[in-house]
């Protein structure tokens, strides 16, 4: 390891300045990152009562960990991705697995609404999706960023969200 590399729990890293930027000083990520993926669970699921939010969960992204920073509004963004680079890269990989899966299912979700005559013919499907997929990996991923993830749990990645989230309370 290089002598500049960042590390957790010293200097900019340390446990007070990462607890202070709401960064988990132990796993040096930042659940701020989940609100990028909440605003478009709570369009997704406010569709069947309010179908112009189509077009707000058609313009939505993905965006990576690091680019979610690089664009918001986050007081100590600089401090959070400086925190990620020095996560754990065990953490690091699960995290994205989780979000991959999160990006595969909104982008699935988001040419589903492209393809239908009109969002009412699909919200009741998408808000279900939304909520028994989406969700519970959302729930993952927070609990990744929190370092509750178990052994257990990086052995079942491809088996879908039920299986981490069995793992994670096993």
């Amino acid at each position: 390891m290089d002598c500049l590399d960042p590390v957790l729990g010293a200097g900019d890293l340390a446990a007070d300045r990462l607890e202070q930027a709401n960064i988990n000083p132990q796993t040096g990520l930042a659940t701020d990152y989940l609100n990028h993926f909440n605003e478009v669970m709570m369009l997704l699921e406010m569709l069947p009562a309010m179908p112009d939010c189509a077009g707000d969960v058609l313009e939505w992204e993905p965006l990576d960990y690091i680019g979610h920073f690089e664009n918001s509004t986050f007081k100590d963004k600089n401090l959070a991705i400086l925190a990620y680079h020095a996560a754990p890269a065990k953490l690091r990989s699960h995290l994205e697995t989780q979000v991959a899966e999160i990006n595969g299912l909104v982008c699935q979700i988001q040419d589903r609404l492209r393809q239908a005559p009109s969002p009412t013919v699909v919200a009741a499907e998408i808000a279900d999706i939304a909520t028994h997929e989406i969700k519970p990996l959302i729930s993952v991923a927070g609990a990744v960023i929190h370092g509750h993830v178990e052994p257990e749990a990086t052995q079942h990645e491809g088996e879908g969200a039920q299986a981490e989230i069995d793992a994670l309370f096993a």
